[in-house]
């Protein structure tokens, strides 16, 4: 492949960021047929076609890695500036990064503020299931993600931060009305449950993993797409889950909440992924990130 002109490279991430060629143009400051040719003319150098002329438009998987190049790239000309001295005053650096619910509400916000706060930081969190959250670092979305992939996203590294323990656990009258007097497993895949979303999966590859089968858990499923929501839903009795140990901790040792199965722990590998790029940046968030995940997570 021949070079890529920065220009049209940079018209490209323009037009997926504004979702139109004439919004990328007035972002741009050019019209919008300078737009088109420009994206035409990259998609002739690269001899692959890297948008979806849909509204709004969409990188093609060809297009998705030119994106993720373009945004690696305004991330090295901001570190450089910074190092340069060349910001303005006061001028922040953003970080973007793919996050699960349950980490964000238990143990990496605290990470962040171990980040020093010079040069000042900016950070932009997208709250993603942890199967996911690769996906947005693929996309280019984001420079670092919490994931439990450990395979590594193309030009991106890739290391171990721990295990999230999960247990499953419901509210005590809960316990007593839908799973007394029956094997557990049986139980837990007639009893009603809550999930995240849809495509939570942890209390299906419990209840598989409880009865050695394929089946999960109950179709009578409650979805509820917050991390302290989920806690609150099944506290209440609405039904079981896969509760964070970290987070649940204090209602178990309470009583507000039973473990059905203590001695079968769920641990969930956690792993951090970033972009392979010098960036001061990047280095102290993930240095931040590795010591307070060592301190919080399960080795």
């Amino acid at each position: 492949m021949t070079d890529l002109p920065l220009d049209q490279v940079r018209t490209l991430l323009a037009v997926v960021d504004e979702g139109t060629f004439d919004a990328a143009a007035t972002a741009l400051h050019v019209t919008p047929s300078a737009v088109s040719q420009r994206v035409k003319a990259l998609e002739q150098r690269t001899g692959r076609v890297l948008l979806l002329r849909t509204k709004p438009v969409r990188p093609t998987e060809s297009g998705e890695i030119v994106v993720r190049f373009a945004r690696q790239l305004a991330r090295l000309e901001r570190d450089t500036r910074s190092e340069l001295g060349m910001n303005g005053d006061g001028e922040p650096t953003r970080v973007t990064v793919a996050v699960n619910a349950d980490s964000l509400a238990t143990w990496f916000l605290p990470a962040l503020t171990r980040v020093p706060r010079e040069p000042p930081f900016c950070f932009e969190l997208h709250r993603e299931d942890e199967t996911a959250t690769a996906e947005l670092l693929r996309e280019g979305l984001v420079m670092a993600a919490v994931t439990s992939s450990p395979d590594a996203v193309t030009g991106c590294s890739v290391r171990s931060l721990g295990s999230m323990r999960y247990f499953a656990a419901a509210g005590p009258r809960f316990a007593a009305a839908f799973l007394d007097g029956m094997p557990l497993g049986e139980g837990l895949a007639r009893a009603p449950v809550v999930t995240f979303d849809r495509r939570d999966d942890l209390q299906d590859a419990f209840v598989r993993r409880l009865r050695r089968g394929p089946d999960g858990a109950s179709r009578l499923r409650h979805a509820v797409p917050t991390s302290e929501g989920y806690l609150d839903a099944v506290e209440a009795g609405l039904g079981w889950g896969m509760v964070p140990e970290v987070q649940a901790s204090r209602l178990l040792a309470e009583g507000r909440l039973v473990s059905l199965a203590p001695e079968r722990p769920f641990d969930v590998p956690l792993f951090w992924q970033q972009w392979k790029l010098d960036s001061p940046a990047l280095a102290a968030v993930a240095t931040a990130v590795a010591a307070t995940a060592a301190q919080a997570l399960r080795s």
